[in-house]
């Protein structure tokens, strides 16, 4: 007599929101495909669908959906094939004096502060300039999936740029980003990133993933800045040309995370 055994985990329901205005490209419109995060499945169900180029953001992961746009383009960085530029070098070494720690998601006051002054010197129009501690700790700590926040500080212990990540099995998810935006001359999101992938490469992940890019969005141009880069279409993860007119001294802006 065969035996059925029961299911183990409970089915994961996907829901598609309704139409809303694009935040990176005017007069477009979006709809994402998002689920949420629950039960201890949760930091696997995350690993899959970043593979499948879906985003996190609190505990919700999504995908967009637009039936007229297909912009958005999931990007990693394969870590193995990754070269420095010489642009790449310049900023680790102006920023040697830092040291990146990785810390338990846990929200502090000195997050926030520096959070709070970089939205204020960097997205001053956005809804995140409106974010109060309550808000940031729960972007902080809702959702956490083998989450952690890699902490930049100087000689004397000052934060100076933080990362919100998640540790996939393939790889690491920056999640959002922020530092001082009164050291723009250290691009220390760049170098936020490129120290992301020198931790990918002391773990042995082949990947750090960056999120979307956008062909046309100056808010993601600086994704263009990490070759080679991987985009995911319909064959799969495949290399992606450098677009025209990149230019790779840009300024820095760090991982995005779009409210679902």
């Amino acid at each position: 007599m065969s035996v059925i055994h029961p299911l183990h985990r409970p089915l994961q329901q996907f829901f598609r929101s309704g139409p809303m205005p694009c935040p990176y490209l005017q007069g477009r419109v979006e709809r994402k495909l998002f689920t949420r995060l629950v039960g201890p499945q949760a930091s696997e169900v995350n690993a899959t669908l970043s593979r499948a180029g879906f985003r996190r953001s609190h505990d919700i992961v999504y995908r967009p959906v637009c039936p007229s746009c297909s912009a958005c383009v999931p990007v990693r960085v394969p870590v193995d094939r990754f070269d420095l530029s010489r642009i790449h070098r310049r900023i680790q070494k102006a920023n040697a004096d830092l040291t990146l720690s990785l810390v338990p998601a846990e929200a502090t006051m000195e997050q926030f502060q520096l959070f709070a002054l970089y939205q204020d010197a960097r997205h001053n129009d956005s809804d995140m300039n409106r974010m109060t501690p309550a808000d940031f700790a729960a972007m902080v700590d809702e959702g956490r999936v083998n989450t952690f926040v890699a902490e930049m500080r100087d000689r004397d212990g000052q934060l100076r740029a933080a990362m919100l990540a998640d540790r996939l099995d393939d790889g690491y998810s920056a999640v959002y980003s922020f530092f001082d935006p009164d050291m723009q001359r250290r691009s220390l999101g760049t170098f936020l990133i490129l120290s992301m992938i020198e931790q990918c490469r002391r773990e042995r992940l082949p990947y750090l993933y960056l999120g979307y890019w956008i062909e046309g969005s100056r808010k993601m141009a600086y994704k263009a800045n990490f070759r080679p880069l991987e985009g995911l279409g319909r064959d799969g993860w495949l290399a992606l040309p450098p677009p025209a007119g990149t230019d790779i001294g840009a300024p820095d802006q760090p991982p995005e995370t779009p409210v679902p």
